[in-house]
């Protein structure tokens, strides 16, 4: 009886193992649905990332004056296979002190073949949506899509009124101080208004045309915000209805004018948030923007809430998104929201520079009564 059990025990393994793979396989049937999951979250995560790097480093190469460059992916497609095979054999030897084995074969083979299609972004389109200025319709675009108007205004806007946001910065690193501490503090009136909700973004009817416009809530209007405002902009507190123009050098008591940044500008204005090394600054690749005492001056007192690169010759460990560029480490730091958030509406601004935009906002009216 124990020899007939013998005999036949060869088998039996030989029929488990061909279950035990038939059922693994089995369970891979459904393998394709699993690659999408993975794959497209992967895709989706590295395009952001690398989106991300592309623009850090276009700002950093700014601030050295060096050439930007862009490249575009264009489309992204992959195609998966996955083969599988097994094959079993069963031996059984006879000589004396032998046993009977058995032998299992397969195959699972995995292959992707991803085609990415770059294009680097240049002529005469893409360098005049570059260089154009931005339109006030943009601006009452984020700033109704819940966007501070502050960020907004130090980031898209050389002058108001005649009041200069470092208008220098908006090109090459400017040798003298800029102007900026009065545009500072009216865009923190202008959050101000806007948190508490004592003002109104939109558009003007004036006689057959639509103009963008601002109107101050009247049981706001004597407030001290809105007077310190009114007096730093030039316009008349008592005035409900203010439009909004691009003719920022004249001072109006009905009107706010405004000089936008192109994109370029914009960048450039960004770049002097990167923090340069100390040895390239001392061998002079960038150039050192100095007060009247021939001192560095400081630009993080115009940009240090809104953005900031840090710089080392180590990989970050805390890093939002860093790049390598002459031998150094840039990078914005993960915690720092502030800069993250510019980064963002950088994104939001370049996109949007390169369609149509179209209004959107409310029509604004002076009050049926009121004070």
């Amino acid at each position: 009886m124990g020899c007939s059990r013998n005999r036949h025990q060869p088998y039996r393994r030989l029929g488990v193992l061909f279950l035990t793979v038939s059922l693994a396989l089995s369970g891979c049937a459904q393998f394709g649905p699993e690659l999408m999951k993975a794959g497209r979250s992967d895709y989706n995560k590295v395009l952001a990332q690398t989106q991300d790097e592309e623009t850090l480093l276009n700002l950093v190469r700014l601030r050295y004056a060096d050439n930007l460059a862009f490249m575009q992916v264009n489309s992204v497609s992959t195609s998966f296979n996955w083969n599988q095979g097994v094959q079993a054999e069963g031996f059984r030897f006879e000589e004396a002190g032998s046993d009977s084995h058995v032998g299992i074969r397969g195959n699972l083979d995995y292959s992707e073949r991803p085609t990415i299609t770059y294009t680097p972004l240049g002529g005469s389109d893409f360098v005049q949506n570059v260089l154009t200025p931005m339109n006030l319709d943009v601006l009452l675009l984020l700033s109704r899509s819940g966007w501070s108007i502050e960020r907004l205004l130090r980031l898209t806007v050389n002058r108001m009124n005649g009041i200069g946001n470092a208008p220098e910065a908006s090109g090459p690193t400017p040798s003298e101080v800029p102007e900026y501490e009065d545009f500072l503090r009216t865009a923190k009136l202008m959050r101000t208004l806007q948190k508490q909700r004592m003002v109104t973004l939109g558009y003007v009817k004036v006689g057959d045309e639509t103009h963008a416009g601002l109107r101050f809530e009247p049981e706001f209007r004597e407030t001290s915000v809105v007077k310190e405002l009114s007096a730093m902009l030039g316009i008349d507190p008592h005035q409900h209805l203010v439009t909004l123009d691009t003719r920022s050098r004249l001072r109006r008591s009905n009107a706010i004018g405004f000089e936008l940044r192109s994109l370029a500008g914009v960048m450039f204005f960004l770049s002097h948030g990167v923090q340069i090394p100390a040895p390239d600054i001392q061998v002079g690749r960038v150039t050192i923007t100095r007060d009247s005492d021939g001192l560095p001056f400081d630009w993080s007192r115009v940009m240090g809430d809104l953005f900031v690169v840090h710089s080392q010759p180590t990989p970050p460990k805390n890093a939002a998104v860093a790049v390598n560029y002459r031998n150094n480490w840039f990078y914005v730091d993960d915690s720092d929201m502030q800069s993250k958030y510019t980064m963002m509406l950088l994104g939001q601004l370049t996109a949007l520079q390169a369609g149509n935009i179209e209004r959107a906002g409310p029509l604004l009216t002076l009050p049926v009564t009121g004070p």
